[in-house]
């Protein structure tokens, strides 16, 4: 199984030999895996797609991000799969192959950074570099039972890292400990840190409502085991009028900005893609300037709203995912109400560019759950301390 998992998390094009960091540093003795979206020196960022690999050429130095790792300490033990441009949720490659999910064997990983969460779940490594878009770090953190944070947009160098949507595009990590997850926050987080403690939880109560009925009662029974750690909750719905109009201004956004970075290489490589990928690129063509430019209104409205509520020292009690992984057979029916389904939870940090942790709540027929928390702008040390806090909750050593 060991075998098999290994082989699953990374891409065929791997680095030949794992690259060494500093001999000392925060990270020293670590081992990490990276999303093949970042670049490594010597090697072309393939970004899921072949066709994308045999049209680029290996980058002249490292992103940074995977600069700071190994100034830092930690070892690059291999590149990891990603979906198609990143433009899927699931994590099966259609050239690739699906990550094996090591935690809920015979479902999917999530993705788009499937690989490096596989990679984190299986134990192949300490800790992997994603990124997030609309919960490409948050839903495969739920699915594999680790640790994973998308941070505030802005606060992790993305220089060397391909985009995806750049409006919504950050970095992020993922770690099953919550040591070693706070401790590469340390490295790769900028100085707009800005420091308070926790004075208020908001139960988003109709965030709560969007998760299937078992995800719903452990993540609120597990709340009440919290509570001592906690400051005392209230209970509130983040969105008004309901997750529709944020989620499908989110996807005219993302569907926009994918084209803007894509359209000139799919026009001229007509690349293959895979299912569920192929027709989003399509509908990314499609979308002209005003119907962007709508979106984009009705997403700073809905920023604005959330900003209102996550203050500084408030945080946003969610469920990283309504549901337990899909299975890998799931038809593609159900994945597209799978996407649905978890696009409306995902809309809220990814418009509003709060950050977001995922820590792992316990399983759902043996199938992992993970309890997210949403901060304020510059909260993501305090997020991953409340990750460190909680932990002992969540049957994690330290």
């Amino acid at each position: 199984m060991l075998r098999s998992t290994y082989r699953s998390a990374f891409v065929p094009h791997d680095i030949a030999a794992p690259i060494y960091g500093a001999a000392s540093g925060p990270l020293a003795g670590l081992t990490a895996a990276v999303k093949d979206m970042y670049d490594i020196a010597g090697y072309v960022a393939g970004c899921g797609n072949p066709t994308w690999l045999a049209t680029h050429q290996p980058a002249a130095s490292n992103a940074g991000a995977v600069q700071a790792i190994l100034d830092a300490g930690a070892a690059i033990i291999g590149k990891t799969i990603c979906d198609e441009l990143f433009y899927s949720g699931t994590g099966a490659n259609h050239h690739y192959g699906t990550p094996i999910n090591a935690r809920a064997p015979g479902r999917l990983p999530g993705g788009s950074s499937a690989g490096s969460a596989a990679a984190v779940g299986a134990g192949l490594c300490d800790f992997a570099l994603g990124s997030d878009t609309a919960g490409s770090v948050r839903v495969p953190a739920s699915f594999n039972g680790i640790y994973g944070l998308r941070p505030t947009h802005g606060r992790i160098d993305l220089s060397g890292v391909q985009d995806m949507a750049a409006s919504l595009d950050v970095p992020g990590w993922f770690a099953a400990t919550p040591g070693i997850f706070r401790n590469v926050g340390a490295v790769l987080l900028d100085g707009r840190r800005a420091s308070s403690a926790i004075q208020r939880v908001v139960m988003a109560e109709d965030t709560f409502e969007q998760a299937d009925p078992a995800v719903n009662e452990l993540l609120r029974t597990l709340l009440e085991f919290m509570a001592d750690d906690l400051p005392p909750f209230t209970h509130s719905h983040i969105a008004p009028d309901g997750f529709d109009a944020w989620r499908e201004a989110m996807r005219i956004v993302q569907a926009y900005e994918v084209w803007q970075a894509y359209g000139e290489f799919v026009t001229r490589e007509n690349p293959e893609f895979g299912p569920g990928v192929r027709e989003r690129m399509a509908f990314a063509a499609s979308i002209t300037g005003d119907a962007a430019a709508a979106a984009a209104a009705i997403r700073a409205a809905a920023s604005d709203h959330i900003r209102s509520i996550v203050t500084l020292g408030t945080v946003l009690a969610l469920p990283s995912a309504p549901s337990i992984a899909p299975r890998t057979d799931t038809s593609a029916a159900g994945l597209e109400d799978f996407r649905v389904r978890v696009m409306r939870l995902a809309c809220i940090s990814s418009i509003s560019g709060l950050p977001q942790v995922s820590i792992p709540a316990g399983t759902v027929d043996g199938c992992p759950v993970g309890l997210s928390f949403i901060g304020w702008e510059g909260g993501d040390e305090a997020l991953l301390d409340l990750a460190y806090v909680l932990s002992r909750h969540c049957g994690m050593a330290a």
